[in-house]
C-alpha cells in the first residue's frame, strides 16, 4: 500500500518567524498552529522494484541515486545532482537516443577504472565518448575528412546532418583524449595507446541536458546484461544488476527499445559501416561485408559502442 500525504497550504519564513497570510505580521514560530497531516491509503499495482524507485522522484537505496526524469527532458533541472557526482568521479547510468550507457567523466582516472571493472572491460578495449557538440569532436579528434575527391561528397557536410543523431563515428583520437581512457587496474599500470575513438552525439533531451551541465565529454559504454550478453533496456533492472557492482546514480528515462547506434568507420578511404543499427545508411556510406571482421578487428570498438 502507498500513502498519499495531503496537507492545507501554509508557509514559512527563515529562522524562527511565520509571516501570517491574513494578518502580515511576523508571528513566533512556537505559537503557529501547523495543520494536520491526512493520510489517504492508496491500492499500490506496480512492481516491488519499481516502487523501490520510484518514489520519492529523488532516492537513495544502498548509496545509489536514482533519478526519474521525464524523457522530453523538461524536468532537466531534476539532472544538476547527476552531472554535480559526474564531475565528482561518479559512475553511473544514462540514457541515450539508443539504448542505456554506463558513463563518466573524461578526465577522472580512477572513474574510468571503476567503470572497466563495473562493465568487465579489457584494458587493451577503448571506449566511446559522448559530445556535447562538434567542438568536443574537434578537440578530441582529428575530425571528420573533408570529402575524398573532387566532385565527391563533403564528408564533414554530410557528418552535421547526422548529428545530434544514433551514430557512432569512429575517428582518429587526437593528443587532447587522455591515454587514461585505456587504463585499467592501479595506478601502476601501463598506459595504453590509442589511435582511434568511437564518437556519439545523442539526441535524446535527458542526454543533451547533462552533457549540457559538463564540462567535458563524457566516456561511455552501453549497458548489456552479463550473463546473456543482451542490451539492458529497463533501468530498473539496471539498477539491480549494476547497482551492487558500484554504481553511483542511475537516469531513469523510461523503457529502451534494443536498437544500438549504426556504426561507421571514419578513419578508411571511405566512410563504412561495420555496424547497421537505429541511424540510417546514408549515400556516401559504404557497407561492411564481413560483419565477423568488423566486431572482432583492430578497432574493437563495436562491443562498447552505445
Amino acid at each position: 500500500m502507498l500513502l498519499e500525504v495531503k496537507t492545507q497550504p501554509w508557509s514559512h519564513g527563515v529562522g524562527a518567524f511565520h509571516r501570517s497570510q491574513d494578518v502580515h505580521r511576523l508571528t513566533p514560530l512556537d505559537k503557529v498552529e501547523f495543520p494536520r497531516f491526512r493520510f489517504v491509503a492508496l491500492a499500490a499495482k506496480r512492481s516491488p522494484k519499481r516502487l523501490k524507485y520510484s518514489a520519492p522522484r529523488f532516492s537513495k537505496e544502498d548509496g545509489l541515486l536514482y533519478v526519474e526524469a521525464d524523457p522530453s527532458g523538461t524536468d532537466s533541472w531534476k539532472l544538476e545532482p547527476v552531472a554535480d557526482l559526474l564531475k565528482e568521479g561518479a559512475v553511473g547510468v544514462i540514457p541515450t537516443d539508443t539504448v542505456y550507457a554506463i558513463v563518466c567523466h573524461l578526465r577522472s582516472h580512477s572513474a574510468i577504472e571503476r567503470l572497466r571493472r563495473i562493465k568487465d572491460i579489457e584494458a587493451s578495449k577503448p571506449l566511446s565518448i559522448l559530445c556535447r557538440s562538434l567542438r568536443d569532436i574537434d578537440t578530441y579528434t582529428t575530425g571528420f575528412p573533408c570529402g575524398i575527391g573532387q566532385g565527391q561528397t563533403n564528408i564533414f557536410r554530410a557528418v552535421k546532418h547526422c548529428l545530434p543523431g544514433p551514430y557512432t563515428f569512429i575517428l582518429t583520437a587526437s593528443k587532447e583524449l587522455p591515454k587514461q581512457c585505456t587504463r585499467y587496474g592501479t595506478t601502476t599500470a601501463k598506459y595504453a595507446s590509442r589511435k582511434n575513438v568511437g564518437v556519439r552525439m545523442p539526441d535524446d533531451a535527458i542526454c543533451k541536458a547533462i552533457l549540457q551541465m559538463m564540462d567535458a565529454p563524457l566516456i561511455a559504454t552501453s549497458v548489456k546484461s552479463p550473463k546473456e550478453n543482451e542490451w539492458m533496456l529497463d533501468p530498473i533492472t539496471i539498477a539491480d544488476v549494476y547497482g551492487p557492482e558500484g554504481l553511483d546514480f542511475v537516469v531513469d528515462g523510461g523503457v529502451r527499445v534494443a536498437d544500438p547506434s549504426t556504426v561507421v568507420d571514419m578513419t578508411g578511404r571511405t566512410p563504412k559501416i561495420i555496424r547497421q543499427g537505429k541511424g540510417p545508411k546514408q549515400p556516401w556510406m559504404v557497407s561492411e561485408s564481413d560483419t565477423d571482421f568488423a566486431i572482432n578487428g583492430e578497432n574493437g570498438l563495436i562491443p562498447y559502442a552505445t
